[in-house]
């Protein structure tokens, strides 16, 4: 088995321990964790205050456009048919929202792999079996979409990873672009994590084009039945010591 603390959060390692945890990786991902909600409390109070750095942002609407490929089609079709609307909304926002920061932080990024991956990410979260982590089915799915289009091994790969570790506390872009820039949106999205940086035409604009629907609440009850049912893995620590519940309910959006 390679160095799973090295490969934590990667497909390889989901592969190989189903998501399941051993008690120092458990431990290693405290540290990442409470730094996030240290950021996300400095950051959201920078906004209360009119202090954040996004007043002062602009990205042109343009540059957040998805492209239209025949991965992107089928990867948006793939999603609307196995998941509801509140969860294909959440999953075209974290692409909006992965790619604006990505704008900011001048990035350069695949847009057509992170946006099969931001369409594809949680599709493992409706009605899971077994007891491995939610991710391995999205992957799992995100591949046999890559199959069907002629994706190369490497660009399959590179969604399957994106996928596996975007819940992982403290994704860097060390991990590579669309791994990074699909865990920023999706935590942007789920508990305002970063949210501070963008311009508020970009959120604005992001849900009034898809609209939340009670995100929270059916993204809350899906995160707490994919907790019990994985009591060793990602989601059971941020359920358990991040307080994730709370930071969904309080993230920077109405519903």
């Amino acid at each position: 088995m390679n160095d799973r603390r090295t490969d934590l959060g990667t497909i390889t390692w989901v592969q190989q321990t189903s998501g399941w945890l051993s008690p120092a990786e458990r431990r290693s991902l405290l540290w990442p964790l409470a730094r996030a909600h240290a950021r996300n409390t400095i950051g959201r109070f920078s906004t209360a205050v009119r202090l954040n750095s996004g007043r002062h942002a602009y990205i042109p609407a343009l540059r957040l456009v998805p492209p239209n490929t025949v991965l992107t089609r089928a990867a948006e079709d793939l999603a609307r048919n196995v998941m509801p609307s509140a969860l294909v909304n959440h999953s075209h926002r974290t692409y909006t929202f992965g790619r604006a920061l990505g704008e900011l932080e001048d990035v350069d990024v695949d847009d057509e792999l992170l946006f099969a991956a931001a369409m594809l990410h949680d599709t493992g979260l409706i009605k899971p079996t077994g007891d491995a982590d939610f991710t391995l089915t999205s992957a799992r799915i995100a591949r046999d979409v890559a199959e069907q289009v002629g994706l190369s091994t490497t660009a399959s790969t590179t969604i399957q990873t994106a996928i596996t570790l975007h819940h992982s506390p403290g994704v860097t872009l060390s991990a590579g672009p669309v791994a990074y820039l699909l865990s920023a949106g999706a935590g942007l999205d789920v508990v305002g994590l970063r949210s501070w940086e963008l311009p508020a035409d970009t959120l604005t604009d992001a849900v009034n084009a898809y609209p939340r629907e009670n995100f929270k609440r059916v993204f809350a009850t899906a995160f707490a039945q994919e907790a019990a049912r994985v009591p060793q893995g990602r989601t059971n620590v941020l359920h358990r010591y991040g307080a994730f519940t709370a930071a969904i309910r309080f993230a920077p959006f109405s519903s």
